[in-house]
């Protein structure tokens, strides 16, 4: 999925960092999330869900237990 990082960071133009505020989630992870959001046919609320039930969707987004994860809207914007 690291090949399609150079594509996502200039598709969806992020920022240098200079305004400050919350860091962006990674653009691969949230790229596979659609990924499973898709296969699964998930609404943006049942996918913040499952992202945060399924130990392994976490492990395939590269997330640990700790780790902040994106709720429904973060996954709308994206998109």
């Amino acid at each position: 999925f690291e090949y399609f990082r150079a594509w996502l960071v200039e598709g969806l133009g992020y920022g240098d960092g200079s305004k400050d505020g919350r860091p962006p989630f990674d653009p691969v992870m949230m790229f596979k999330a659609l990924i499973l959001q898709a296969q699964h046919n998930l609404s943006d609320a049942r996918m913040e869900f499952m992202i945060r039930d399924r130990l392994s969707w976490l492990r395939f987004l590269g997330l640990s237990l700790g780790d902040r994860t994106p709720d429904e809207n973060t996954i709308r914007h994206f998109r």
